[in-house]
């Protein structure tokens, strides 16, 4: 990683507006504050909130943003504003330079374009969104290794392992990897009461406080799915390599096995500053803004296997990982509309699980040889969902 040791490092923020983009801002104020880093921000992306959009752009001197809705872009008094589905895409196009890092937290398979542009142009990238490698993985590790660009995860997960695996020798030593999920509301209900969860309920998460499509995920245990998928990509192991365990105090966020037997884990406590800083710092170690861990109060770590008649949706990893192709578009973007719809309130909570199921079985699963072949995927599947809970509808 070039420029943060001994000179000053441009940083664009795709999905700045979300949770993972204010708290990545949040970041590189107190870098830049504090004197551990040279950050400057030279670009921002949004989807729809044109408000505080334009109250960062303001405050950091930014004369560069991309707005998903365009219906908003009159909103923004920047000298240059992308607007429009492919905003963000433009904006790195139009902004981004080689050695450049771009933090890629868009939600969902929008933020795919974008994110390989980026890599296309010779940037880094701390990557939040997960979908980009579930969807797309077998575009962009290759196109990656081949721009000579370093993938930085940000989810708390798979930055845990990365640390870890700094103690290894490499991934030929490593037996298996787990990541832990806090189990989200539903750890302790019955698979009868999780049936009648309303929107209000999943959205309630006990320990990190995120976006409702993420929050949903963690509800269903699909964002584990996106994880273990995306773990697959990152660290070159197949789904007999990866486990899940259920972890409620979230502090501790993976463990590596390797071997010999020894098992590393990285401990935290549950809050994104600390994976956003050390990809932000390209895997380095200075003072942070973030929670710390009082051992003076920590009883207790609990552990247990994923249940799956509550968290069916884990079963889904391994059938994407072993089919390969267009199968993780497919399951990403029917989990999309799925959400949407419970969301909507137009199916109940298990169904969304049931329409990715369906739209996996149904749907024919091609090569990814383009960009265009995740599209088309990705746009067949949203069809076929949309389709479901719209025949559910009119049946009821």
């Amino acid at each position: 990683m070039t420029g943060i040791a001994d000179g000053r490092r441009r940083v664009i923020v795709l999905g700045s507006t979300g949770s993972i983009g204010v708290s990545a801002l949040d970041v590189i104020a107190h870098l830049v504050d504090s004197g551990h880093a040279r950050l400057d921000v030279v670009g921002l992306a949004a989807g729809s909130r044109s408000g505080l959009l334009a109250e960062q752009a303001g405050r950091l001197g930014v004369a560069h943003v991309a707005i998903a809705d365009a219906s908003r872009a009159g909103d923004i008094a920047v000298e240059n504003v992308h607007a429009g589905p492919d905003a963000a895409r433009e904006l790195v196009e139009a902004v981004a330079e080689p050695g450049d890092l771009v933090v890629g937290a868009m939600v969902g398979a929008a933020g795919l374009p974008a994110t390989i542009a980026a890599i296309d142009r010779g940037c880094d990238v701390a990557l939040a969104n997960k979908e980009t490698l579930v969807a797309a993985g077998a575009l962009v590790m290759p196109l990656a290794r081949q721009r000579g660009v370093e993938l930085y995860p940000v989810d708390s997960e798979h930055s845990a392992i990365a640390q870890c695996l700094r103690s290894g020798r490499g991934i030929d030593a490593v037996r298996r990897i787990v990541l832990t999920a806090s189990g989200g509301p539903f750890r302790a209900w019955s698979p009868e009461r999780i049936a009648t969860a309303t929107p209000a309920d999943a959205l309630s998460h006990p320990t990190w406080e995120m976006g409702r499509k993420i929050s949903v995920d963690s509800a269903s245990m699909m964002n584990k799915t996106l994880e273990v998928i995306e773990a697959h990509w990152l660290f070159g192991l197949d789904a007999d390599g990866i486990e899940v365990v259920v972890h409620r105090q979230s502090i501790v966020h993976g463990f590596v096995e390797f071997v010999d037997g020894s098992v590393v884990a990285q401990l935290g406590p549950p809050d994104m500053r600390t994976p956003i800083q050390y990809a932000l710092t390209g895997g380095t170690r200075r003072p942070g803004n973030s929670k710390r861990l009082d051992w003076r109060t920590l009883s207790s770590l609990d552990f247990e296997p994923v249940d799956p008649a509550r968290f069916p949706a884990l079963g889904l990893a391994r059938s994407v990982i072993e089919q390969g192709g267009t199968s993780g578009a497919i399951l990403n973007a029917a989990n999309e509309i799925a959400v949407e719809a419970f969301l909507d309130e137009r199916i109940p909570f298990p169904r969304i699980h049931d329409l990715v199921r369906e739209a996996l079985e149904r749907l024919p699963v091609g090569p990814v040889e383009t960009l265009q072949d995740v599209l088309a995927a990705d746009a067949e599947a949203r069809a076929f969902v949309a389709k479901s809970c719209l025949t559910a509808q009119e049946s009821a």
